[in-house]
């Protein structure tokens, strides 16, 4: 199967599909960066930290095409900060000690966490959660200020993300609000 016919068919899925598949390739994902993080070693390492980043692209994409049903405009621009962050982490690039992945991850999370609130699809409680992950990672925009606040930064930030992707994993989205959205198009 190429990689055309998988995307259309992942375009092509209810909305609940589509949710659950953003949590397992976000769980995926995490799997992969933290193992490449703590026992891999090279190129292992490397490889892992590269298929975490194109899980993680493929999470942002499946988010895109959730929210763009809430604001195409804003989905767009969470999408963009977010593939702008992983491309930044792809590239390992990390001037001067600063995190420019992480900071634009963390504008990506507050944009999202927007359109959770908004969407009436999924409980406000993961704009809420959304929102605390986004400002977590900002910090990392400072060396100093991102190592004073790890590793609470860091549990903050994960919990946020990992709450609303453990609830697409078990729950995927509420259909009723998403059709009256779909309808009001």
């Amino acid at each position: 199967m190429t990689t055309a016919i998988l995307v259309e068919r992942i375009t092509e899925a209810s909305p609940v599909l589509k949710a659950r598949w953003a949590g397992v390739l976000y769980l995926v994902a995490v799997l992969m960066a933290a193992s490449g993080e703590s026992f891999l070693r090279d190129r292992l390492s490397i490889v892992a930290g590269q298929f975490a980043v194109a899980s993680f692209v493929a999470v942002t994409l499946i988010l895109y095409d959730i929210f763009a049903l809430v604001n195409r405009n804003l989905s767009w621009f969470a999408a963009a900060f977010g593939l702008a962050g992983l491309t930044l982490e792809a590239l390992r690039w990390n001037p001067g000690g600063v995190d420019l992945a992480m900071g634009f991850h963390g504008i990506s999370c507050l944009l999202f966490g927007y359109l959770v609130f908004k969407s009436g699809f999924l409980p406000r409680i993961f704009s809420a959660s959304l929102a605390l992950a986004g400002l977590a990672w900002l910090p990392f925009l400072s060396p100093s200020l991102a190592n004073s606040l790890s590793p609470y930064n860091v549990a903050v930030g994960f919990l946020g993300e990992a709450s609303l992707m453990f609830w697409f994993l078990a729950m995927g989205i509420h259909l009723s609000p998403w059709k009256r959205t779909d309808r009001s198009r």
